[in-house]
């Protein structure tokens, strides 16, 4: 089966790895080049965990681990770092994730704020504390460098800076030449809602975020990935953060600026990047607050953040990963393979 994967993030290249490794004749296009910064799969870092309130999403995640593992094997590359991840806040939105770990006899820890701090003195902790050591964080663009040789190895062709101008039936028109597949997959990202009619999928919202990394005070301090959920001390958005190769890095939740991927300026704005600011100084003290260097990356989103994956004829789409799908993506690539070879009648969306 000629399978034609449009967008090389790592929604598409996982896609594309899974394919191939099937058996099917993959060609991957990606209208940049690689390593580029222009979506929602660049940098140093991205979280994994399993702490969902939802056991599609903490199955998923599971089935996910074990496939990092396999990537790993296969390309001889350091991906998934286990550092532990901790939710805190409102025990309303902790609890449930509770629930969900345990349902799933996943290893999980429950901890009182002070007790948590002296574990972790970087961090000050809101409230209910909720602790799984299985957790820890990616190196995003080693990840897709690595999903992008596994579709290689299992014969998958990759085109770089070959945008994609329509996509019409089973013909992928390109300004060069145009491909002829039995099914289209559909990964582009913020660029999905160019190419598919909006009754196929949710609607889907693009918006530019502004993660920030700062400078930790005592580099050698262990930090656990967190989710500092909102309601209980923290009356703002919700925040989120990870060490990596680049700082200790934090971002609120899916609150920036509606953006077009075309024309989005890539300048923080510097509201948001206040609002980092005044959080790290008041709940990390492992930081220098005054340190922040921000960057922008994007949110593709659906109304409820759950991930639109489908067939639609002899095109797959997989989009809207709210900003939470990165973790999830070689286990969604299996999902995508499965509507591809037709073993899967949907994704779950």
């Amino acid at each position: 089966m000629k399978v034609v994967v449009v967008g090389g993030g790592i929604i598409g290249a996982s896609s594309a790895w899974q394919i191939a490794g099937r058996g099917h004749d993959v060609t991957l296009l990606e209208q940049f080049g690689p390593g580029h910064k222009n979506g929602a799969s660049h940098g140093s870092s991205r979280i994994f965990r399993h702490a969902y309130a939802d056991d599609y999403y903490v199955s998923l995640a599971a089935r996910a681990h074990s496939l990092w593992r396999d990537l790993e094997t296969a390309t001889d590359t350091a991906l998934l770092a286990v550092t532990g991840a901790v939710d805190h806040g409102d025990p309303a939105t902790v609890n449930p994730r509770i629930d969900a770990l345990k349902r799933a006899g996943l290893e999980f820890e429950v901890l009182e704020p002070v007790a948590a701090q002296q574990r972790w003195p970087g961090l000050r902790f809101d409230t209910t504390v909720l602790f799984h050591a299985a957790a820890g964080r990616l190196h995003a663009d080693r990840s897709v460098a690595a999903a992008i040789e596994a579709a290689r190895s299992g014969g998958a062709t990759v085109e770089y800076e070959t945008p994609v101008r329509e996509i019409s039936g089973s013909d992928v028109v390109t300004d060069t030449r145009t491909y002829v597949a039995d099914v289209v997959v559909l990964a582009a990202g913020a660029w999905t809602s160019e190419f598919v009619p909006q009754e196929v999928i949710p609607p889907l919202v693009t918006t530019q975020e502004q993660p920030a990394h700062f400078v930790p005070l005592r580099p050698e301090m262990q930090w656990p990935s967190f989710i500092h959920h909102p309601g209980a001390l923290l009356d703002t958005a919700g925040i989120y953060g990870l060490s990596s190769p680049d700082g200790i890095k934090i971002g609120e939740h899916a609150t920036g600026p509606v953006v077009s991927p075309r024309t989005r300026g890539f300048v923080p704005n510097p509201d948001g990047v206040q609002r980092l600011i005044d959080y790290a100084g008041k709940w990390l003290p492992g930081v220098d607050a005054k340190s922040a260097d921000p960057s922008t990356c994007l949110y593709t989103s659906t109304p409820d953040s759950n991930f639109a994956i489908t067939r639609s004829g002899n095109t797959v789409v997989a989009a809207g990963f709210s900003g939470h799908g990165f973790k999830f993506a070689p286990a969604v690539g299996e999902v995508v393979a499965d509507l591809v070879d037709g073993s899967r009648r949907q994704g779950r969306a």
